[in-house]
């Protein structure tokens, strides 16, 4: 009896570590997110960084968890989600941070989704302060919604914008290569 006691103790120690919330540079991140009428479960999260400043949390939510960028791009749907942990963003280096990451994504070869990069880029044209929330949802049936702090701002249709909007933390060139494996779960 005293064995099932243990081992009942240690499974629900397990079971209520496993259930909590993962906490990443002071931003909790939720286990699960519900969007657009569809659960997606956290994949993975790190930290954007640069010259030893945490810029952002990022992390990838998908309807079941993947270790690939191709299986991210397969699936109906997935989110990026950026919480912004550095007063140092503003929306001007978004931009610009933003459209680098279209130029990788795409290889050099943005021409097709200019007018949608155009239309994306002027979602960041508000003020960024730190605590706030960007979540990208990309769908294969409707394209990227992008929200701000839980409010959405637009939505921008093509599964080759989808595909690259995705390419700028998954690709093969990725905002930083320690963040698209800490998003895939390695």
């Amino acid at each position: 009896m005293k064995s099932v006691s243990t081992l009942l103790l240690a499974t629900s120690v397990l079971l209520s570590s496993s259930l909590q919330a993962q906490e990443i540079s002071g931003v909790q991140l939720d286990d699960s997110i519900n969007i657009e009428n569809q659960t997606l479960l956290l994949n993975g999260a790190g930290v954007r960084s640069k010259f030893f400043i945490d810029l952002y949390v990022g992390s990838l939510y998908v309807p079941q968890a993947i270790d690939s960028a191709k299986a991210a791009l397969e699936a109906p749907s997935a989110a990026v989600r950026l919480n912004i942990t550095s007063g140092m963003i503003t929306a001007d280096k978004m931009k610009d941070a933003i459209n680098e990451g279209f130029d990788d994504a795409t290889e050099g070869n943005t021409a097709p989704i200019a007018a949608k990069i155009e239309q994306f880029m002027g979602l960041f044209s508000a003020e960024i302060v730190e605590g706030d929330q960007f979540t990208l949802l990309a769908d294969k049936a409707t394209g990227v919604t992008a929200y701000k702090n839980g409010q959405v701002q637009a939505t921008i249709a093509g599964e080759d914008f989808r595909q690259a909007v995705l390419m700028i933390w998954l690709g093969s060139e990725p905002a930083q290569d320690s963040l698209k494996e800490a998003m895939l779960g390695k």
